[in-house]
């Protein structure tokens, strides 16, 4: 394998609407929400380590996260945890990552990952990364994949590329938020739109360049430790500076203003599981087009559910349609999918 070949996976987040199963303290990705055997991190690192050293996929993850990190990839070493000390978005942790790359090896390319997302075609997925490193290898770039969008989806932000280009890798024309849905359907229809899948691909000299030049401020923050990085002060020194950076996110923070930036359109199916809704359209279903995760069931009258239990608990369900039923613990949610993007706002009330 190339030794220059690394990895930032990003496991920091809370999941919170796939509440109640993922909480705070034990969120998504940490979990078996396809009732696959393994969680998703677990899938997301073995898909990554097909071409990146195992040694080399550093894990960017909250200090609460990191004993379960470590439960979950037995095979990770402590050194390859990044810790966040305080929840600052995107940009600080993936320059803090890139940084203590760029220590360890100048010459390193690296794709920034989530670990909750849902691949199938793992060889197209390992054959796109093949692909963005040798661009990147190449010139001075900053690369994304983006989806090919099947639907006028109004939850994904999405890339804009020159219609123009006709190369299989083409110039960014601008990132686009979250749009409502006639302005997602003038995506579609337009054909030079792609779905934000927030997978990053650049050499460390690319990224850490562009944070020089764009955040200027931020990374002169974070290179007053430059000399600590890899040893036993790093740590004092990122609890004492961290929570002082900017909140802000890699998007804002430097891909929107970099006139370098491309995006090769994914050749592999992908599913970013931010919802049940998401998770339903990736579970097998029944002929009333229910999905059943671990629960034993008996249905009438009922279609197009997500029903999902602990150990196995008999449902019984009559005359209930397009609905997420989810049994935790202590916890019933009995929700309209119509509704999915307010279960954050239930899980805020909660608190």
């Amino acid at each position: 394998m190339n030794t220059n070949y690394y990895a930032i996976l990003m496991a920091g987040g809370v999941g919170s609407r796939f509440w109640p199963v993922s909480t705070a303290d034990f969120p998504k990705q940490f979990h078996d929400m396809l009732g696959t055997g393994d969680t998703l991190i677990q899938k997301t690192f073995s898909r990554l380590s097909q071409l990146i050293p195992k040694e080399n996929i550093l894990i960017l993850t909250n200090e609460r996260y990191n004993n379960l990190v470590l439960e979950q990839l037995p095979m990770v070493k402590q050194e390859q945890i990044i810790l966040e000390p305080a929840m600052k978005n995107t940009a600080p942790c993936i320059l803090y990552a890139s940084l203590k790359i760029k220590k360890q090896n100048p010459d390193a390319v690296v794709v920034v990952a989530p670990s909750d997302h849902w691949i199938e075609d793992e060889v197209q997925f390992v054959a796109n990364i093949q692909r963005s490193f040798d661009f990147c290898e190449m010139q001075e770039t900053l690369m994304t994949l983006g989806i090919v969008p099947t639907f006028p989806n109004t939850g994904y932000g999405y890339i804009e590329f020159d219609k123009l280009d006709s190369r299989p890798i083409k110039k960014v024309a601008q990132f686009r938020e979250k749009p409502d849905y006639p302005t997602a359907k003038k995506f579609i229809q337009s054909r030079n739109f792609l779905w934000n899948a927030g997978i990053f691909i650049w050499s460390i000299k690319s990224i850490t360049q562009a944070f020089e030049k764009f955040q200027p401020e931020m990374y002169h923050h974070f290179m007053k430790g430059y000399d600590l990085y890899n040893s036993e002060n790093e740590k004092a020194f990122i609890l004492e500076n961290y929570p002082e950076a900017e909140n802000i996110s890699i998007d804002y923070a430097i891909l929107e203003k970099a006139q370098n930036v491309f995006v090769l359109p994914a050749t592999f199916d992908w599913n970013d599981l931010g919802t049940w809704g998401s998770l339903y359209d990736k579970l097998p279903k029944d002929k009333q087009e229910n999905a059943i995760i671990n629960a034993t069931v008996l249905l009438e009258d009922s279609s197009n559910n997500i029903i999902r239990t602990e150990g196995k608990k008999t449902v019984v369900i009559d005359g209930l349609n397009d609905y997420i039923i989810v049994d935790k613990e202590n916890v019933l949610l009995i929700y309209p999918k119509s509704k999915e993007q307010d279960i954050k706002k239930i899980v805020n009330k909660l608190k």
